[in-house]
């Protein structure tokens, strides 16, 4: 049974839209209070991320660090730690990611198969039976494994581009309205500061690969892509 495609529109509603309305508008004392509206604003990205897990079933690593992120970020709110730990927590996420995604490199499922090299994108069995009838396998997997590395960077990028971010934005103590105010103006932020040239990283590698495929191949761009 097919997965309907995820609505990109909805995804931004309630990743960061939402979130960032209810850490902006609605955490003063007179409405949710700080407290509420940070679960509030936490729980809708947090109960998006568990229904594309459970129900859509998109089980990946990085759906599961980002709902890890979410529940720190609630956390670090909560427990009122020291706000110095939300900077160290918005580069943690993208850092952990990258270097997992670098020692991929060395097993048999590298994570860019998962991230960008995916059925969904790409007609993959096309590419290796083309691949295979070419003598072009090993090398096209060492663009692969080049590529992998390529994507670790742009986490590194995002880690370090986040730390500043955080640390440039987030003055106010953990659990005050302030601090609310903080992470959703951080939030809204993050979207064209961090989120748009890591996708447009992203992007340009995935053009890489596909530039290496057609030309071990011999497919157009059209015969490559998934239908």
């Amino acid at each position: 049974m097919s997965v309907k495609r995820e609505n990109g529109l909805l995804n931004l509603l309630l990743n960061i839209v939402l979130p960032v309305l209810i850490l902006t508008k609605f955490s003063t004392p007179e409405r949710l209070g700080p407290v509420n509206g940070l679960i509030l604003a936490v729980s809708i990205p947090l109960l998006y991320g568990l229904y594309d897990l459970l129900v859509r079933h998109k089980k990946n690593f990085i759906s599961v660090v980002g709902l890890v992120s979410v529940l720190l970020t609630g956390g670090i709110g909560l427990v009122r730690l020291p706000v110095a730990w939300v900077a160290i927590k918005e580069a943690a996420v993208p850092l952990l990611i990258g270097l997992v995604v670098l020692f991929s490199v060395k097993t048999r499922y590298p994570l860019f198969k998962q991230i960008l090299y995916r059925r969904e994108l790409l007609d993959i069995d096309k590419i290796e039976d083309h691949l295979a009838q070419n003598d072009k396998t090993d090398a096209f997997h060492a663009i692969l494994r080049r590529a992998n590395v390529f994507l670790a960077c742009s986490f590194f990028f995002s880690a370090v581009m986040n730390f500043v971010v955080a640390r440039v934005m987030v003055h106010s103590p953990a659990g005050s309205e302030a601090f609310n105010v903080e992470i959703g103006k951080m939030t809204a932020i993050s979207y064209p500061v961090i989120a748009l040239p890591s996708t447009i990283l992203m992007m340009i590698i995935l053009f890489y690969v596909l530039r290496s495929v057609r030309r071990y191949t011999g497919l157009t761009l059209e015969e490559i892509m998934a239908h």
